[in-house]
């Protein structure tokens, strides 16, 4: 049974708290056991509210939330659920909004969006956060009728980091209330809480050398505003001082432990364009600003404010053909696991188009994890091919559109459809999304190299329940172009995948191309290089990559269970994309290969026995004079197979190639 789906709202893989991490000392200074004093807090329509006002009540939970903070947006539903399930019961549930940075108004429209009817305070100065011990948002202090602190930690442990369980297998603040209101002592009164740092008020140092406007504003631009801006897929902006004051502590926890900004590939192989590792020196300022309390600095001294396209494309230039996604916008759930979506749609293409470059704009950056667009050429059955073929253009957080380099263009083949794949993910309240690709056409006469996308894939493994390392290798189609270049790499695996790397095949030794010793699946990364690496003909790209299926993998959906590859995030896949630049003669037809005639061959038997088309054959499906072959294809024996498992199999065996008509 599925347990666990992909949560891919970028600060839950990479802006929230990381691996479970020692409190501050703030936990520290109110143990379990103190009693909460009587602070008066107003909430966000003015009203006073007193610890004591709630004196009949036998449990009060004080629930520490922030206005921008996912696990909070996520957590605010269920809370409420939970105030409604026990106020016959006396237990009182009281929203406390610490953030200095969370506005009165930011308050009150968190309360509408999320249909929130219990109080909700904004604690001015961060007073009752300091005297209850709280941390993170979200984080709950439950308090018995002398307001004791009988429980403090998180809500349940659905969320974690970058996944989002079906279900909760541990409720730890139902626990504690239900243990209260039997008369019993809380079994466990302390978790830890993950989510993000209460963003507290500082007293700044005023002798900082390191100021918001003369230093932190600057690396913040260069580094962070791209996506952590009003519009953008970040869930905070970072172009304001009250804002980034508040994310101080987050800022410097994410950077210290190089969750951001989101780079993943050893430095040691290979010079990419579009890196983003942040420097040393660019690290410690940041640090040193937070020490020093975030101090703000003169005004005078601040940099001038980046610009963006107002039209919302990164292109270099205005597409010239806008096509939307959906024909509707499409509604996503508050909360839930959302399958991934496929939309075809037919351009209308009565030439062949080449492209100089394309871009995926979302409608709705909160919600759209990652979008993959595809090129199927007129006579494809198999829309939803997980291999390369076709594969025109992807959108993950992040990621910004490049033109392929002068004279290198994408052919798409007349009468072709486009097949988008869409991961959604879920933010706590309704979304809708349209989102649309962007297509800047380049002029035949101009294009020198057709740029492909192939991969190397392998579709056959099974990995063992509970292995923490497993291995699979991949080999891509032997190159025969002369005079052809590497663009650029995208590994593609799911949640048990724990790194990757590229190779190009040598007599002697393979040299490393991209090596990525820690895959994160909640940044799908093309990894472009900054120059076009020449390759010869003959030239076979290498990929390994390996699965953590251990109990250790906290994303990991269910350890005791092989896994195979499959479409869902709780299925594997094992993917090498990358980008080749293919010498193009105008009119000259390209050679067929034996790996095209196996293509062509693979194409015919699944045109004939796919019935369904959706891309396996499946051993009903095939005559009985056929399965014996079937059973050659089938090498990991569970009764169905790809396209690919068939193409590898007639390299293989070219003699069946004759048996196939």
């Amino acid at each position: 049974m599925n347990r666990v789906s992909l949560l891919s709202v970028v600060v839950l893989a990479s802006t929230l708290a990381g691996p479970l991490l020692a409190r501050d000392s703030v936990a520290h200074i109110t143990p379990i056991g103190a009693v909460v004093p009587d602070i008066q807090l107003k909430d966000f329509r003015g009203k006073d509210y007193n610890l004591a006002d709630f004196a009949d009540q036998k449990v009060v939970v004080l629930a520490f939330l922030g206005t921008e903070c996912p696990l909070a947006k996520l957590y605010g539903g269920r809370l409420q659920e939970l105030a409604d399930e026990f106020a016959p019961k006396k237990v009182a549930i009281v929203g406390v909004m610490s953030n200095q940075h969370d506005a009165v108004t930011e308050i009150a429209a968190y309360a509408r969006k999320h249909e929130i009817s219990f109080p909700l305070l904004k604690d001015v100065g961060n007073r009752l956060a300091d005297a209850a011990g709280a941390e993170r948002t979200p984080e709950v202090v439950v308090l018995n009728a002398d307001l004791k602190i009988c429980y403090r930690g998180r809500i349940d442990d659905q969320y974690q980091i970058g996944v989002v369980r079906d279900r909760a297998d541990e409720h730890e603040l139902r626990d504690a209330i239900e243990a209260l209101l039997a008369g019993k002592q809380v079994a466990v009164p302390a978790t830890e809480a993950i989510g993000c740092h209460i963003g507290r008020v500082r007293q700044p140092k005023d002798d900082s050398e390191v100021t918001y406007h003369n230093q932190v504003a600057r690396i913040l631009q260069k580094r962070c505003v791209e996506c952590h801006r009003e519009g953008e897929i970040a869930p905070f902006a970072l172009t304001d001082y009250d804002e980034v004051a508040g994310w101080a502590e987050m800022i410097a926890e994410v950077v210290e432990e190089k969750r951001m900004p989101p780079w993943h590939a050893a430095p040691e192989h290979g010079v990419f364009k579009n890196a983003r590792p942040m420097p040393t020196e660019e690290k410690e300022l940041l640090l040193k600003w937070v020490a020093a309390g975030a101090p703000e600095g003169d005004k005078s001294q601040a940099p001038k404010p980046a610009e963006y396209s107002t039209a919302g494309w990164t292109l270099p230039v205005e597409p010239d053909q806008v096509i939307q996604i959906t024909n509707q916008p499409f509604k996503v759930p508050a909360t839930g696991e959302v399958k991934y979506q496929y939309f075809i749609h037919d351009p209308g293409f009565t030439e062949d188009k080449w492209l100089q470059a394309a871009e995926i704009r979302p409608g709705n950056r909160m919600v759209v994890h990652h979008i993959l667009a595809f090129a199927v050429a007129p006579g494809e059955k198999n829309l939803r091919d997980g291999g390369a073929r076709g594969f025109l253009v992807g959108y993950v957080p992040g990621m910004r559109a490049e033109p392929f380099p002068e004279g290198m263009a994408k052919r798409v083949p007349a009468g072709s459809r486009l097949v988008f794949q869409v991961h959604y993910t879920p933010i706590g309240s309704d979304q809708l999304d349209q989102s649309e690709l962007g297509l800047v056409f380049a002029d035949p006469k101009e294009i020198k190299y057709e740029v492909k996308t192939t991969s190397a894939v392998n579709r056959s493994f099974r990995i063992p329940a509970g292995d923490g390392n497993y291995a699979v290798d991949a080999d891509s189609q032997r190159l025969s172009t002369e005079g052809a270049y590497l663009l650029a790499m995208m590994p593609h695996m799911h949640l048990r995948g724990k790194s990757f790397r590229y190779e190009l095949k040598g007599a002697e030794k393979n040299d490393i191309l991209l090596d990525i010793p820690a895959y994160d699946f909640n940044w799908q990364t093309a990894y472009r290089l900054k120059d076009p690496l020449p390759l010869d003909n003959g030239s076979v790209i290498h990929c390994q990559a390996h699965f953590d299926n251990s109990k250790w993998n906290n994303a990991n959906p269910d350890p005791t269970q092989v896994v195979k590859w499959g479409d869902q995030t709780w299925e594997e896949m094992m993917i090498g994309y990358f980008d080749v630049a293919l010498p193009y003669v105008p009119g000259e037809k390209e050679a067929e290969e034996p790996a095209d005639k196996a293509l062509a061959a693979a194409k015919r038997l699944m045109e004939r026995y796919d019935a369904d088309s959706d891309g396996v054959i499946l051993r009903t499906e095939v005559p009985e004079k056929g399965q014996r072959y079937f059973d050659l294809i089938d090498g990991n024996r569970d009764d169905k197979v790809h396209e690919d498992e068939i193409i590898t199999t007639l390299k293989k065996m070219p003699i069946l190639l004759n048996l196939i008509r």
